[in-house]
């Protein structure tokens, strides 16, 4: 053991003190309650979003011949195939929600503000890449919901002015749903979108690292509670471990008691009467209802726009109000808006 030990401290000059001062970054006090610690549990469901997929890719054929009955060979004929395609699909579905939650928790506790309003755009660029790696899996099942499903997201992505056009066949392979479009969405959604993810990630979690996270104190806690500290590892990692144990007991509580079911094969030639996109769209399926094809889509186009912004807006606000928090009003009708129109879309008839 010893001869080993030497053999790779001699080719890897780094000493235990070196690894302890890089891992034991010292951690707010604040960070012990678990809900501060959502940044964490998107990267866990990424991680298993990715083994989980890679196995299905096995099996997996990105034709509209074959992506049906492939889908159907995994679920019904492969071992445990049911069991990974279902971990699959509800990991995609918490990881979307749990990105979502911790934005929000940003949002309000203004850990988007200077020096960190970089990494606020680029976690909206990671949950922009999560909503499109959500759209593109669902379509690959090549279900009639599936299918035109992707087929009203292409017809809304043309009518995105200058660009829309370009995007739909960039998207689709050319102009409308033909045999190559199946093989586009897979290439998006197992290559292109999860290596964008990853880069986004190392510089997220670098400027994490350089900046460190946002120091929250409460009026609750004690003195010396606000200026404690702990370390990152062992502490905190433990924190995160257990946190990936119960998602991990979660995860597979839903995919046996909810397994991922199949509808019927696409029909290009069947529109079906009610089209219903997945949950996470809900609220931009109800906007598109509500407003013109032009109007919905440049007004959209703008609420993105300032969400990556907002940083500097909010800079702007608080430099002509000082220390206004507006902002969270701001947020709270923002979040009672998508949570009214995700609600209502669910509750009506599509």
């Amino acid at each position: 053991m010893k001869f080993i030990t030497a053999w790779f401290a001699e080719r890897l000059p780094i000493s235990k003190a070196q690894i302890r001062e890089f891992t034991n970054e010292p951690v707010p006090n604040h960070m012990k309650r678990w809900w501060f610690c959502l940044g964490g549990t998107p990267a866990y469901l990424f991680v298993v979003q990715i083994v989980t997929g890679i196995l299905l890719a096995f099996y997996y054929e990105s034709s509209p011949k074959g992506a049906y009955d492939s889908i159907k060979y995994i679920t019904h004929e492969v071992s445990y195939g049911w069991f990974f395609r279902s971990i699959h699909k509800w990991a995609a579905t918490l990881m979307i929600a749990s990105i979502i939650l911790h934005q929000i928790r940003i949002f309000f506790t203004g850990a988007y503000r200077k020096p960190r309003e970089l990494n606020w755009m680029i976690g909206m660029c990671l949950l922009i890449c999560t909503l499109l790696v959500g759209f593109t899996g669902y379509s690959l099942v090549y279900e009639q919901l599936s299918y035109w499903g992707a087929t009203v997201g292409a017809n809304i992505t043309d009518n995105v002015p200058l660009v829309g056009p370009y995007l739909k066949r960039l998207m689709l392979a050319g102009d409308q749903y033909n045999q190559h479009t199946l093989s586009r969405f897979f290439i998006l959604h197992a290559a292109v979108f999860p290596v964008l993810m990853i880069s986004l990630l190392v510089v997220h979690i670098s400027l994490i690292r350089l900046q460190g996270v946002t120091e929250l104190k409460f009026e609750n806690d004690s003195p010396q509670e606000q200026n404690a500290h702990f370390n990152f590892f062992p502490d905190h990692f433990y924190t995160e471990l257990i946190m990936g144990l119960l998602l991990m007991i979660l995860l597979s509580a839903l995919a046996i008691v909810f397994p991922a079911t199949m509808g019927p094969r696409a029909n290009p030639l069947l529109t079906p009467e009610i089209i219903k996109p997945e949950w996470f769209f809900y609220v931009t399926f109800r906007w598109l209802k509500l407003f013109s094809g032009a109007t919905a889509i440049l007004s959209m186009g703008f609420i993105v726009f300032v969400m990556f912004v907002w940083p500097f807006i909010d800079g702007l606000i608080r430099k002509i109000w000082k220390n206004s928090e507006f902002s969270v009003w701001i947020g709270l009708a923002t979040a009672l808006s998508i949570i009214g129109m995700t609600i209502w879309e669910a509750a009506v008839a599509h």
